[in-house]
């Protein structure tokens, strides 16, 4: 069930969280709790949209964890641990590994994050030689994990080839993604590593009832979907690090994780992300299978006698452009639940929550992981873009993401 309050009332237990959302902004006094969700809220809030923000973000946070790493050593690191600066400051290397990375991602953002990075700088404690040389060592690293990824293809030219006949019409919109069922997975072996089965046949009673079911309750108009499902809906179309990373700072918080461990954590957990979307936009492009608005548009030709056309359907917002099974949504959800059950779940945090720039004023809360889970799913559904097996697939497939991230992450062998 959820759990929705107008800002004007909702509480406010998680105080750490509502600071850390504080200080993303520039220009925002510098915060330190945890020099880890600090930069990682910085990158969130300046990430490009969806699989790329996520993307952008696991670098940064890899970075992160491979600056502290080297000077604390205690892992193998992901793509570099360096020798040489067991006296460095590992917040000083944490926040220029951070800035270094996004001042490459983002050019047009360089000298505001230069300039915040050196103010960030000035506020932290320790001897100066030993931040100046956490400084070297975050340049160092910083740029040599950026490199490790600068051409995986992830903002290559659409390959996508669209299904027609000669001269007639298509919408002709650039494809979302397109290129990511190449890209080499921060953590698994391979993007179809854990690639589902088709989709449920056409002809088949779990079809019908799939198509029926959407048909009803995701239609712009539906009169079947209630007041609650529709702000869930809608809350849940924000995409990209910003709908699931400030889980992650919550759990860091509530652990009162150590420098290293946070930054491990968040790696891992950024990893899980995108290696989910990696893994699920391969599943897509594999079966193309199609959205609500072509099937229920096109209900006379799917040679079902269950599912009736409705020419006119539309869905409650604009379909994303990519094909419809997996759900991208889930399978994130799924392996962001995964990561947190595979080191530890929620412990004696009582619930987790997050706010939605696509629904604002409202905050969700969740008891368990699995009732995050469950509203992804339906909200997807109650959305109109995906089939209810779908979102089932796109759960299980993101567990299985988290699992294996989170048993492997260690593992060296994961940089160039």
């Amino acid at each position: 069930m959820l759990e929705s309050t107008p800002s004007a009332t909702r509480r406010q237990p998680w105080r750490p969280l509502l600071l850390t959302l504080i200080a993303v902004g520039l220009g925002a006094p510098p915060l330190r709790a945890d020099v880890i969700t600090d930069w990682d809220a910085k990158i969130t809030s300046i990430a490009s949209p969806a699989a790329l923000g996520e993307r952008e973000a696991t670098i940064v946070d890899l970075a992160m964890f491979d600056a502290v790493n080297s000077v604390l050593r205690q892992y193998p690191g992901y793509v570099t641990r360096e020798d040489g600066f067991e006296r460095a400051s590992a917040e000083a290397a944490a926040a220029t590994a951070a800035a270094t990375v996004i001042a490459r991602l983002h050019p047009e953002k360089a000298v505001a994050f230069t300039a915040a990075h050196d103010e960030y700088l000035k506020g932290l404690a320790g001897d100066p030689a030993a931040l100046e040389l956490g400084k070297q060592l975050g340049e160092r690293v910083g740029l040599k994990v950026f490199d490790s990824r600068s051409h995986d293809g992830a903002t290559g030219p659409d390959p996508y080839r669209p299904s027609t006949q000669p001269g007639t019409y298509i919408p002709t919109a650039t494809m979302v993604c397109s290129t990511w069922p190449k890209l080499k997975p921060f953590v698994l072996g391979r993007p179809d590593q854990f690639r589902p089965g088709p989709p449920v046949s056409l002809s088949s009673k779990e079809w019908a009832t799939d198509y029926n079911e959407i048909k009803a309750y995701g239609a712009r108009d539906s009169a079947r979907r209630t007041a609650e499902e529709t702000e869930a809906a809608r809350f849940w179309l924000m995409t990209g690090p910003q709908a699931y990373h400030p889980i992650a700072w919550q759990i860091i918080a509530a652990r009162h994780l150590k420098l290293l461990d946070s930054a491990r954590f968040m790696a891992m957990y950024s990893a899980a992300l995108t290696d989910a979307y990696i893994a699920v936009f391969d599943a897509k492009y594999r079966y193309n299978f199609w959205r609500p608005v072509t099937a229920i548009r096109n209900g006379d030709i799917d040679g079902n006698p269950d599912t009736e056309i409705d020419a006119t359907w539309q869905a409650l917002d604009a379909t994303p452009m990519h094909p419809e099974y997996p759900c991208a949504h889930c399978i994130l959800s799924g392996a962001a639940a995964a990561v947190i059950e595979s080191t530890g779940g929620l412990g004696d945090l009582r619930e987790i929550s997050l706010t939605s720039p696509t629904a604002p004023g409202i905050t969700h809360r969740w008891a368990s992981l699995d009732s995050f889970a469950l509203e992804v799913a339906n909200a997807r559904i109650w959305a109109g873009f995906h089939y209810r097996s779908s979102t089932r697939v796109g759960t299980s497939m993101g567990r299985e993401v988290g699992r294996y991230v989170a048993m492997h992450f260690d593992q060296p062998a994961h940089g160039p």
